[in-house]
């Protein structure tokens, strides 16, 4: 293990990753800053202490908040295939040059992504991120499956 944290792609691999999974976990604390600044709450239990009236108000949804939840939800379907295809991409030993440039390329696209998601800039500037991201990973995957397929 420790030898394999002197790797310089496992090492920029774990640096990347840890970028785009802080990236995701953000996106929670945003949604629910979204909620209390919107009014829009989704649970009962969220608004049981206001009065019956203001309950009926708050508990709806709001298309902010709906927007931050879509790009959430598509950091979770983008950013988990790329932890488990690029850890599995960077233990194949792959050149550093390529490695970095697969990572930093994902890594950018999914800013672009949250960015042009949360500021509503106009397409295709949001699908252009999100195939970037995606023919990364499959970049890497099939990188991984050409050295390591055993059928």
């Amino acid at each position: 293990m420790a030898k394999l944290m002197e790797d310089e792609v496992f090492m920029a691999f774990t640096t990347y990753a840890v970028i785009v999974v802080v990236k995701m976990l953000l996106m929670a604390p945003l949604t629910a800053f979204y909620r209390i600044t919107r009014g829009a709450f989704a649970n009962e239990e969220d608004v049981a202490r206001k009065p019956a009236e203001e309950r009926k108000k708050l508990l709806r949804s709001h298309p902010d908040v709906e927007r931050v939840r879509r790009c959430h939800q598509n950091d979770i379907e983008t950013i988990i295939p790329f932890v488990l295809v690029g850890l599995l991409y960077a233990l194949t030993g792959p050149v550093l040059s390529a490695a970095l440039l697969h990572f930093r390329i994902f890594v950018g696209s999914r800013i672009c992504h949250t960015i042009s998601y949360l500021f509503s800039l106009p397409q295709p500037s949001r699908g252009l991120s999100w195939l970037i991201g995606l023919l990364v990973n499959f970049s890497m995957s099939y990188s991984v499956l050409s050295t390591v397929l055993y059928l």
